[in-house]
Parts: structure tokens; C-alpha cells; sequence
């Protein structure tokens, strides 16, 4: 078996164990998956710091938080211009320190997302010879009227798309200056 082969078996067994979904005809859903030259604990520091998605997310200019930072805590994000949004209300749905899971569902907010909830999962692995990270991140959505399924999957796949090269661009910077928590923490 070479390499590959054996990415392909992890995110396969992975995309099955956390990523799946009950999907009803009017909803689309899929899965993307980066490597990352970034030890997990470095990067997890990242994803799981639901109060601050700008540190990774090129699109988010600013996150305000209701409440603490639990299970059913909500941030309001401010999206950049540019995407058809100004704003987006998601909730923490899912927090696990320990299996690297984030879950989070977007309640309100002025763009077309409606019953949209994601995951990411991150696991660690070895690329190269050193310590790595494969990110999953999956999603299911509701197709919103006017548009298809292969319309609303491509659009919310660049989005994820974009956040996952960031987040390997941040992870693989901070992990080649030695830093091994996010930037500007607190």
C-alpha cells in the first residue's frame, strides 16, 4: 500500500466515523479534507477557539460573544465585503478536547445559509517524516430556492476551501517560528 493509499483509508474511515449526515432531498452535503505540516495541538489551538474564527477564517473581520464559551454559546461573526453576507449568528453545538471535534450551526444571520451545521475533526498523522494534521471539515446545508444542489455545494466548498488553506497557511507559519499557541491569544 503506498502512501496515498493510506491517506485515502484514514479520511475515509474518519469522514465516516464523524461526518455523516440524514440528509433530506432539499439539502446538500459533503466533506473536505487538508493536510497540514502543523502538529495537531497547534492546530486544534486554533479550530477550537470558537471566539476567535478570524485567526484563521480570511473572511471573518470580527466575532462578538453571547455568553461564555460552552456548549450553546453563541458568536455573531461580521463577514468581510465581497461574499453576499454582513453577518452570521452560528452556536457552539460541539466541543471535544479530546477526539479534536467542533461542531457548530448557523442560527441567523443575512445570507442565504438556512439549517446549515458543520464539523471539523482534526487528527493527527505524519507528513514527511514530521508530526501533522489532517483537518476534516463537513457540512450539510438547505438548498436555498432558486439554486441547485451542485450550485450550493460548490459556493459553501470555496468558502470552506479558502478557511481550510488559511488555516494551513497560519498553522504551517506559526509552526515554523516554534510557536505552539495561536498569535495573540488573548
Amino acid at each position: 500500500m503506498n502512501c496515498v493509499d493510506s491517506y485515502g483509508m484514514m479520511e475515509a474511515q474518519n469522514i465516516r466515523r464523524h461526518h455523516s449526515y440524514n440528509i433530506r432531498d432539499d439539502q446538500c452535503t459533503s466533506a473536505l479534507v487538508k493536510h497540514i505540516k502543523a502538529p495537531v495541538n497547534l492546530v486544534w489551538s486554533l479550530v477550537r477557539r470558537f471566539d476567535q474564527p478570524q485567526k484563521y477564517k480570511p473572511f471573518v473581520s470580527r466575532c462578538t460573544m453571547k455568553g461564555d464559551l460552552g456548549i450553546g454559546s453563541v458568536r455573531e461573526v461580521n463577514v468581510k465585503s465581497g461574499l453576499p453576507a454582513t453577518t452570521s449568528t452560528e452556536r457552539l453545538e460541539f466541543l471535544d478536547d479530546e477526539e479534536h471535534i467542533l461542531g457548530i450551526k448557523i442560527v441567523g444571520g443575512d445570507h442565504r445559509l438556512r439549517n446549515y451545521s458543520s464539523i471539523i475533526t482534526v487528527h493527527p498523522e505524519v507528513i514527511e517524516g514530521r508530526p501533522g494534521t489532517m483537518v476534516i471539515e463537513s457540512f450539510v446545508v438547505d438548498v436555498p430556492e432558486g439554486n441547485t444542489k451542485d450550485e450550493t455545494c460548490y459556493f459553501v466548498e470555496a468558502l470552506i476551501g479558502c478557511n481550510l488553506k488559511s488555516l494551513a497557511d497560519v498553522s504551517e507559519r506559526m509552526a515554523v517560528l516554534g510557536q505552539t499557541e495561536p498569535i495573540n491569544r488573548y
